[in-house]
């Protein structure tokens, strides 16, 4: 009983240290806690970030390839404008090559505009990067390796090939030796 009896300033002075301790032990657990959920904010916050760039660059990407794909898809269509062209004119079809001619113009440009673009190539040599050889001929005329002729217009995007173009190539040397074997 003499121990509860004490000083009672002591025993006040004693309480007032044990709630500064635990208060100082409170704030402390308080801002240890404060930081961490700062630095979980922060990585979220990074990761959304990321997120949302990776979304785009997907969207980015999915609406190249299918541009990609429609343009591949039309160049079948504008081989045949050409051929209609080249096949010809008959009497009284002069507005129709006409309009032809228009519509081929419009595609080139629409091409154009999207950064695929085509080249003449005869007389120029072959480059297998860029040409598929179908077909082999001689012609003394021209270079050895020259394309000779075009059965299917390549096109390219800057320096990169969309398509190659189907090519006849000048052989100088199968028709010499073909002469040495008669």
């Amino acid at each position: 009983m003499k121990h509860d009896i004490q000083n009672p300033q002591a025993a006040e002075l004693e309480a007032s240290a044990r709630a500064a301790d635990i208060t100082a032990t409170e704030s402390a657990a308080l801002r240890q806690e404060l930081a961490e959920q700062m630095q979980l904010n922060l990585r979220l916050s990074a990761d959304f970030d990321n997120f949302k760039r990776r979304s785009r660059q997907e969207v980015e990407i999915r609406a190249a390839a299918q541009k990609e794909s429609f343009i591949h898809d039309l160049l079948p269509s504008l081989d045949n404008l050409e051929r209609a062209l080249a096949s010809g004119t008959a009497p009284g079809s002069a507005q129709l090559q006409q309009g032809v001619e228009m519509t081929l113009k419009q595609l080139r440009l629409l091409l154009s505009q999207h950064g695929i673009e085509s080249e003449e190539i005869i007389g120029q040599p072959f480059d297998p990067h860029r040409h598929e050889a179908i077909s082999q001929r001689h012609d003394p005329a021209q270079a050895h390796h020259a394309i000779l002729e075009v059965f299917q217009r390549g096109y390219r995007r800057g320096d990169q090939v969309f398509r190659p173009a189907k090519v006849v190539v000048n052989d100088l040397q199968h028709k010499k030796q073909g002469h040495h074997v008669r």
